[in-house]
């Protein structure tokens, strides 16, 4: 696991929306845009899994992620690499779930990245 310094904790709080590209078992690419991404601890992210059904199928096939948060103005972000896993239920699951459902909006899934690896670009 790799540790999320200062400066890629702000670019995953500022920059919206973040990229997260994942791929099915054959190795078909996914590409998804995700406004939800967060800081869960030093060393996982999250994103809210409203409308993603490829996203979660690529995972729970094969768990490797890469995420992009790029301010295209400035030509600044950072990228994670990671392993996602999918959480239906639980104390995060329902953090999630009570956020989104005071904007009137469903959660289906919460997918949580271990960060093997993470830079600023």
């Amino acid at each position: 696991m790799a540790k999320l310094s200062e400066e890629i904790k702000t670019a995953i709080g500022t920059i919206r929306p973040s990229l997260v590209a994942t791929a099915s078992k054959t190795g078909k690419p996914n590409v998804s845009a995700k406004g939800s991404l967060r800081i869960l601890d030093d060393e996982h992210v999250l994103f809210a899994d409203v409308a993603s059904p490829r996203t979660v199928k690529n995972i729970k096939e094969n768990p490797q992620v890469a995420i992009i948060c790029l301010d295209a103005k400035e030509r600044k972000g950072c990228r994670i690499w990671g392993k996602g896993e999918v959480l239906s239920s639980g104390e995060i699951f329902d953090k999630v779930a009570a956020e989104l459902a005071a904007r009137n909006m469903k959660l289906n899934n919460v997918v949580k990245v271990t960060v093997e690896e993470a830079e600023i670009i």
